[in-house]
């Protein structure tokens, strides 16, 4: 048995494209995402969910067009239970992971199922999303802030914003660059702070952009 044996053209193929599609989005994930964010938990999520959809999608497609099926209403159902895990998930994501997980999928997605296309072609499409990305990373700087409960509830009037400023500084240890006020407990004299702050060494963490806390969050303070 020779190698033209075990292996189909369609295999040989999707191969090609696997690699193709998984060094493009290792660079996404490894030097423009995790580069700047160093969240570990999200490299681990986008990476594999890379490879799991590229896999899906084309023996999804591979199946169909074997069985004879209809390959758009294919691709409907399967994209629309993709994407469906965006939206049904257990923890809030920020707007930044939500792109990249966005463009992951995306990029995987077209590169599965681009049978028409070219690899040259594969690639320069790639490259022109890598590329955007690329762009929009070096041109605009990370906001880093945190999420603060706040118990000195007289401080977040308009007119005393200097000293709610100075009182979080010397809190936290941080040069504040701007802070929004949120939710606000008069039961509890306590307010929910979003502080944006400078920092040249400080990555963010898991906990850095959670939306709100749970009640076992409070309870646990």
């Amino acid at each position: 048995m020779n190698f033209q044996q075990l292996f189909t053209a369609d295999f040989t193929e999707m191969m090609i494209r696997f690699v193709i599609c998984l060094a493009f989005n290792w660079f996404i994930i490894d030097r423009l995402y995790y580069k700047k964010s160093k969240r570990r938990d999200f490299y681990f999520t986008f990476l594999l969910t890379s490879i799991a959809i590229f896999f899906l999608v084309f023996f999804m497609i591979f199946g169909l067009d074997k069985l004879g099926g209809k390959t758009s209403m294919g691709i409907g159902i399967g994209l629309f239970g993709i994407f469906s895990i965006m939206r049904y998930r257990t923890d809030a994501m920020p707007v930044r992971e939500m792109t990249y997980l966005f463009v992951i999928i995306s990029l995987s997605v077209v590169n599965a199922i681009a049978s028409s296309a070219t690899f040259a072609e594969i690639i320069v499409t790639d490259a022109i999303v890598t590329f955007a990305i690329w762009i929009c990373e070096r041109r605009l700087r990370i906001q880093y802030s945190k999420l603060v409960q706040y118990d000195r509830i007289e401080l977040i009037k308009a007119e005393r914003y200097d000293e709610l400023k100075a009182d979080v500084e010397q809190r936290l240890g941080l040069e504040v660059i701007k802070i929004e006020v949120g939710a606000i407990d008069l039961l509890r004299d306590m307010a929910m702070l979003r502080v944006y702050y400078k920092s040249e060494s400080h990555h963010a963490s898991s906990v850095d952009h959670k939306i709100k806390f749970k009640n076992e969050d409070l309870t646990n303070v």
